[in-house]
């Protein structure tokens, strides 16, 4: 199936009263015609409609798109992209298992981590963003290696078939957050990845109007999570932002050509300027990472960072501050132009203090260029 087909006709092939958009189905339970049709409903531990908790239509439409966007047997839509991350990762571990976590994913996804660690006794390590670093820290007691490629604050990439491979033959479960990607450009259950994880906030719903999250992996992992974590936990995502989402996929395939476009413009200005230290964009070709990352994803995102040549706060201060096409602001993903420096959260360590990431929208990159060229003349 090609991603045609996936984003504007899979799943909607008996839309009532032949309208040609899909409905939004803003209700919270379902009817039954009778005792039989009720009674094997509530037996049953698949997908029927009983009660919104568990399943939707208009939702079910959505993850069952990305699904197939992300070459899976299933996915599920969740509150938020958070929600997606922890439900997985309580899926497959248990008391005194040990994870390997790489130290530059989502900070929010250590941070669970380490209360997992200290709540749990669940034993945490956490690793350079390299594959070799990675095996090396596994052990007889290793349940679960958490991923992420690109990491979303430097952008560095794992060899995710090598980790995959070992992963495998040690019976280790894999979970991956795609969200710098999307499943238009790196689809890691093709990599041998068993768990996929989005923020949908970003790429996936794409217009700054909805917080949401997806999981995707096989029938048998979505089942497990779905009666066991989804349920109980009650990460419910509303019909309505359901909907909203399947507006965003329509556009997926095209916003993400754009952001690359866009991206690959800004990323060369920032590679030749005189007063950047470091790019950290790997779908660029003159990045070092460029080769591994293209065997990888077919494509890049908006996100990027780089490294002024200084190390003074101030002078990182009055480069944000000098911009005006991008708005500091955190997250990232969808239409706008974002700028975040690092000086500006508490955990800075010294060394990045120079570090800046942007986030590319889909406007004319020649005004990204001239809004960062006038900001870079000020320090």
């Amino acid at each position: 199936m090609n991603t045609d087909d996936i984003l504007f006709s899979h799943g909607e092939g008996d839309i009532p009263f032949k309208a040609l958009s899909f409905p939004i189905f803003e209700t919270t339970n379902f009817y039954f015609d009778s005792f039989d049709e009720m009674s094997k409903a509530l037996r049953s531990g698949d997908y029927e409609y009983v009660y919104n908790r568990g399943s939707n239509p208009t939702t079910r439409l959505v993850e069952k798109k990305l699904a197939a966007l992300e070459k899976c047997e299933d996915a599920r839509l969740v509150s938020s992209g958070m929600s997606a991350i922890t439900l997985s990762i309580l899926h497959f571990l248990k008391r005194e298992d040990h994870v390997v976590c790489v130290n530059e994913a989502y900070s929010w996804a250590k941070r669970f981590f380490r209360y997992l660690s200290k709540k749990f006794d669940v034993e945490v390590t956490f690793v350079p963003p390299n594959a070799d670093e990675v095996l090396r820290a596994l052990t007889r007691k290793t349940k679960l290696i958490y991923l992420e490629s690109p990491t979303s604050m430097r952008m560095k990439v794992l060899d995710i078939r090598k980790i995959t491979k070992v992963a495998k033959e040690q019976g280790i479960k894999t979970i991956i957050d795609n969200t710098w990607a999307s499943p238009i450009f790196q689809n890691p259950k093709e990599l041998g990845v068993d768990i996929v994880v989005h923020s949908a906030t970003k790429y996936i719903s794409g217009h700054g109007d909805v917080m949401a999250g997806a999981i995707a992996g096989s029938k048998e992992d979505m089942n497990g999570i779905f009666q066991d974590e989804f349920k109980s936990i009650g990460s419910v995502l509303s019909p309505i932002e359901s909907w909203l989402i399947l507006r965003g996929l329509r556009t997926l395939e095209i916003r993400m050509k754009r952001h690359y476009e866009n991206a690959l413009v800004v990323s060369d200005f920032l590679f030749e300027h005189p007063k950047v230290l470091e790019v950290n964009y790997p779908m660029n070709p003159k990045s070092q990472e460029y080769e591994l990352a293209s065997s990888q994803m077919s494509g890049g995102s908006g996100l990027m960072s780089f490294r002024l040549k200084t190390n003074s706060v101030g002078k990182v201060k009055e480069f944000v501050e000098s911009l005006k096409v991008f708005k500091l602001a955190v997250s990232w993903g969808s239409y706008e132009n974002l700028v975040v420096p690092r000086a500006a959260y508490g955990d800075c360590p010294k060394e990045d203090v120079n570090l800046i990431r942007i986030h590319v929208g889909l406007g004319d990159p020649s005004k990204l260029v001239e809004d960062l060229e006038q900001a870079l003349r000020k320090i």
